[in-house]
């Protein structure tokens, strides 16, 4: 199949692309490089664009005869989205409209799309299931749930196809080494906790310990970023004429800050510094899911189940690459 990934320079996205060409697909990469790294991706694959650019969008999806999107191409640091919300809503919501109309030019009808677990806010129930209340709590979690509601509404109208897959914490590295995060700010707390852990941190900050969890700090559900990928790509197999889904991605095991930075430091070997700080705004205690219907309609399972299975990938990479992309 021929696919378009947007956001493919991108952490996850990078991810997903080179996973989508071992499958035997031929990939376009679309990616306006504000975030994503080129060294991530194959140069003859890349197209640098943005978003924003309908008539260049029409052209890409009309000459490489696009048969379905793959999109990550987003702004995606809850943090910044309450402090920049305007950024969130022109790039997450505009933009995202501006190439589903693309899309709909030039009779491009399935896409995968990557949503969130900040879609649902504060859940009401632990582990999370797709039937949870969306309720976002912050502009991030509420752009991905507008682009949710805009597929639903265009798959009713136009017959659209749509899988959008709301993931938990994406982390880890490629297995080969070669592929990782490299944010700029980095916000994701494994790389923070392992540059720290390389001294290019002076100390990790915990973001609140007055959380009802056990040890008092956040629980999040870390999903390894391979594991992810390849829940796109059966997610792409999957669609056809007429099927919509929405489904949840993660471990379903939920580790606290605590244990993250107790991991970092048995798989690195070494003392990681940390200090307490306030709360961020828009943080939930508790975010865990329940992805037992993607191990049911996608037969997808993760194989890193371990938070220390998570570290270690991670870990090869910032070792080898300090610097990110840079190196």
């Amino acid at each position: 199949m021929n696919v378009l990934v947007t956001g493919g320079a991108g952490y996850v996205g990078s991810h997903a692309a080179r996973c989508l060409e071992r499958a035997g697909h031929e990939i376009w990469i679309y990616d306006n490089l504000s975030e994503g790294n080129r060294g991530a991706v194959r140069q003859q694959r890349l197209i640098v664009g943005d978003l924003m650019d309908r008539p260049k969008l029409v052209s890409v999806l009309r000459d490489h005869r696009v048969e379905s999107v793959m999109h990550f191409a987003a702004s995606a640091y809850v943090g910044v989205s309450v402090e920049r919300p305007a950024d969130y809503y022109q790039n997450n919501v505009v933009g995202t409209l501006s190439l589903m109309e693309a899309m709909r030019e030039t009779g491009v009808n399935r896409m995968v799309f990557s949503s969130t677990c900040a879609t649902y806010g504060i859940p009401e129930i632990v582990p999370i299931t797709e039937n949870e209340k969306q309720q976002p709590i912050n502009p991030y979690g509420f752009t991905k749930l507008v682009i949710e509601r805009a597929l639903s509404d265009y798959a009713a109208a136009y017959g659209w196809s749509y899988a959008a897959l709301r993931y938990f914490n994406a982390s880890g590295a490629a297995a080969e080494g070669d592929l990782g995060e490299d944010h700029d700010p980095e916000t994701h707390l494994i790389p923070i906790v392992l540059q720290t852990a390389l001294g290019q941190r002076e100390a990790v900050l915990v973001f609140g310990d007055d959380y009802p969890t056990p040890d008092g700090t956040c629980i999040r559900d870390y999903i390894h970023v391979e594991d992810l990928a390849a829940a796109h790509i059966s997610a792409l197999n999957r669609l056809g004429p007429g099927v919509q889904f929405q489904l949840n991605l993660g471990t379903g095991a939920g580790f606290t800050v605590r244990q993250v930075i107790d991991a970092c430091e048995r798989v690195s070997g070494r003392k990681i510094p940390c200090r307490i700080a306030p709360r961020r705004a828009g943080d939930p205690p508790a975010l865990v899911a329940n992805a037992e219907r993607a191990r049911r309609e996608l037969g997808w399972h993760p194989k890193y189940t371990t938070i220390e299975s998570i570290v270690e990938t991670a870990w090869r990479w910032h070792q080898s690459h300090p610097q990110g992309y840079a190196d």
